[in-house]
């Protein structure tokens, strides 16, 4: 293939990580360039040394607010891959400034560095999430199904999307909008649902569940959103430009389902055969704007692009655990952050 420059906002975190060894791996002359401001969730340590010490790979710290460095790093791509943002729905209950300001304010500079280098930049693929529908109105939800965003989270990442889409309709930049479900695998911050699950097996320590934990979730391993994003940025532009596609499993999964699959894969709790081990679990509070249900119709990116998620939940789950297992020296010192303190309906206090 033709050599391409590829611009990934925030790739020192976990999706943008994953999806930059993904793509690194696979084309072996398109040069990538990360512009990352390393907050608590980011780490250089997922970027592997081959690709830290490789002449493909250029690293700039700082922030996708900063329009003039992100004009700069912009006019200089192929494609632009967005994946820089707040993304802990708790946090963004406990302080969601820093949400507001970089999700939509980030994107903003973006979108319009892309806008005005339309005549370079090829394709503009903008991460948004699942989050922004809110709970399910209808079994599946497709990219049809209404926004109604139920967190600060949501809410900032709801403007990102739609600011994206005012973009296209306004300026026909081209723009893609990827919008994921719960996304899982190696990598992942302490704070979200499964490696903050399988560190607890790991230290000995109860799982903790927010309300009854039969609030269920789409669980995507993330090898298969940066395969999504593969055929996102190699497609012909016209099945893509302007596109919304869900990535997601059309499965889920309840918090007390992976709870339990968690300690049992884990010898956690009661290993007898055949026993549910839930009751090794502590119910906390529900946290406020708590999404009951969230499953994925991904039909439209199946037929546009042939799409279909390769990894099984028990599958990931299982390589997830192997990775959490084998770089405690990665997670042991973000343990401090796997909780924040968020004020409930009632004006009680929680750890979240």
């Amino acid at each position: 293939m033709n050599q391409k420059t590829i611009l990934i906002t925030g790739a020192a975190g976990f999706i943008g990580s994953n999806t930059l060894i993904y793509l690194f791996n696979k084309y072996k002359n398109y040069k990538f360039v990360v512009l990352d401001i390393l907050t608590y969730a980011a780490d250089l340590r997922n970027i592997p040394d081959y690709i830290k010490t490789s002449g493909r790979f250029q690293f700039w710290y700082g922030d996708v607010k900063n329009a003039k460095l992100v004009e700069h790093l912009v006019s200089q791509a192929d494609i632009v891959i967005h994946f820089a943002a707040e993304t802990h729905v708790s946090r963004s209950i406990y302080d969601d400034t820093a949400f507001f300001e970089t999700d939509v304010l980030g994107t903003q500079r973006v979108a319009n560095a892309v806008l005005h280098n339309r005549k370079k930049v090829e394709k503009f693929i903008h991460i948004s999430t699942s989050e922004v529908y809110g709970t399910a109105v209808s079994e599946k939800m497709d990219e049809d199904h209404p926004l109604n965003p139920q967190s600060p989270y949501a809410s900032a990442k709801a403007g990102a999307d739609r600011l994206v889409y005012s973009y296209i309709a306004t300026y026909k930049i081209p723009a893609t909008i990827i919008r994921p479900f719960n996304m899982y695998g190696p990598q992942q911050h302490l704070e979200k649902l499964i490696p903050r699950f399988i560190t607890n097996c790991l230290l000995g320590e109860q799982l903790t569940v927010h309300g009854t934990g039969e609030s269920s979730r789409d669980f995507t391993f993330v090898t298969d959103l940066a395969r999504a994003v593969d055929l996102v940025m190699h497609a012909p532009r016209e099945k893509v430009e302007g596109e919304v596609f869900n990535v997601g499993s059309e499965k889920s999964h309840s918090i007390n389902e992976v709870a339990d699959l968690i300690l049992k894969k884990m010898n956690g709790g009661n290993p007898s055969a055949g026993k549910q081990h839930t009751s090794f679990a502590v119910l906390v509070g529900d946290r406020p704007g708590q999404v009951f249900r969230h499953t994925a119709h991904h039909g439209k990116i199946k037929t546009v692009l042939g799409w279909t998620p390769l990894v099984d939940f028990e599958t990931g789950l299982d390589k997830t655990i192997a990775w959490y297992t084998s770089n405690p020296r990665w997670w042991k010192n973000k343990l401090w952050m796997r909780h924040v303190p968020i004020e409930t309906e009632e004006g009680k206090t929680e750890m979240h």
